[in-house]
């Protein structure tokens, strides 16, 4: 199946839809398109991780499969003193996030398209948001897993979402394996989501 959400290219042919929603308060219009992730609607996992992430107001923050932006977004309005750098593989939602955060007045923000890091070099950041790509298969996932920490500065977080019926006691497994075990801590979990925050302890 090569047209799927996590393909940088997708095939579908373009149908736009746009919906509003509250998400932390915060009301966004957003357009979103065939070919992306969760086109009907902000999926729940999303929401969840949105309700339960902390970002510091000058925080420098990267959302990793950014999708059309909904987490990035926010990031963006909880930060107002910071940046937040949006990264996608698939093109085409990149560009609907650099669409929703001018239809939505947000411009602390910076896009990319994206493989896994790819686009951000040696970038470092005090934060890291991600729903990440189950579809893409555990390699994908746990490849994430293991980049982002050369990419978070000495203190700083990586939020994850994942269901537990998709990985999440395999995850955080992976993820205690990379942080330590005192680092990854569960911070919420709501109709089998579960959130985790890891933190970088490197010096």
């Amino acid at each position: 199946m090569n047209d799927h959400y996590y393909s940088n290219k997708p095939k579908s042919a373009s149908d736009r839809q746009v919906f509003e929603t509250v998400l932390r308060g915060i009301k966004l219009r957003l357009t979103s398109d065939a070919g992306v992730f969760s086109r009907d609607g902000v999926d729940y996992g999303s929401r969840v991780l949105i309700e339960h992430m902390e970002i510091p107001h000058d925080a420098k923050v990267l959302d990793i499969g950014c999708g059309y932006g909904p987490i990035g977004l926010i990031a963006a309005r909880l930060a107002p003193q910071g940046h937040v750098t949006l990264i996608d593989i698939n093109e085409r939602a990149v560009e609907l996030a650099r669409h929703n955060a001018q239809a939505n007045g947000v411009d602390n923000v910076n896009f990319a398209p994206s493989d896994l890091f790819s686009a951000v070099g040696t970038e470092t950041f005090d934060v890291i948001l991600s729903n990440p790509p189950i579809r893409a298969g555990k390699a994908v996932v746990h490849q994430l897993f293991e980049e982002s920490r050369k990419h978070l500065r000495p203190g700083g977080t990586i939020w994850i979402v994942i269901q537990k019926k998709q990985g999440a006691p395999s995850a955080r497994a992976k993820l205690e394996e990379i942080y330590g075990d005192e680092a990854v801590v569960e911070v919420g979990k709501d109709k089998g989501y579960r959130i985790f925050r890891c933190t970088n302890r490197q010096n």
